[in-house]
């Protein structure tokens, strides 16, 4: 259910980014594997709070839009976000993480599945991609999850610090079969 910008999905709230993020975010880049994936270091409350404001402005650009994944007490699980969206060609470029507690329990996925789902019914783009690093299967789970299917690879794509890495690019389109629900643990908890 979308109400606004917010989405319901099971026991996950998706939600625009609030200032009151800063120390989820600032702890979740803590994490190595995610620091050294973002373009700008956010290792000071000063470097979140950035972050999230960026993430507040792409709702008003109509370019990306971002939000907040989180459970039913408000605790911030991870991100999703659909960028780069081209209006000519009605296409975006939809990235997700999430904290090292949430990993594993069908979070990503299906914060990934909603936001495509919205993405590609209520902006109307055709073709949703993502990449993933070769050497990161839980990433290509969750785009698999999500009705992503693998399109190749691109190699030496990415680079952190002096190490190169190949990416496998997934797309799903708005004429591909839909992906059916994905369930997080605590909703396979509740049945």
């Amino acid at each position: 259910m979308v109400v606004e910008h917010l989405i319901v999905a099971g026991d996950l709230l998706l939600r625009p980014w609030v200032s009151g993020d800063r120390d989820a975010v600032l702890g979740a880049f803590a994490d190595p594997e995610m620091g050294r994936q973002s373009s700008e270091p956010v290792d000071t409350a000063a470097a979140a709070a950035a972050w999230i404001a960026a993430r507040q402005r792409h709702w008003a650009v109509d370019r990306a839009y971002s939000w907040a994944v989180t459970d039913t007490e408000g605790a911030v699980l991870g991100s999703v976000e659909v960028s780069a969206v081209d209006r000519r060609h009605d296409t975006g470029w939809v990235s997700y993480w999430t904290v090292a507690p949430a990993r594993g329990r069908g979070v990503a996925s299906t914060a990934c599945r909603v936001v495509s789902d919205w993405a590609l019914r209520d902006l109307g783009l055709f073709r949703l991609e993502l990449g993933h690093r070769l050497n990161n299967p839980a990433s290509c789970r969750v785009a698999t999850h999500a009705g992503f299917r693998p399109e190749g690879i691109q190699r030496d794509k990415l680079r952190y610090g002096d190490r190169r890495y190949d990416v496998e690019i997934h797309a799903r389109l708005a004429t591909d079969p839909d992906p059916g629900p994905t369930v997080t643990n605590a909703a396979r908890r509740s049945r």
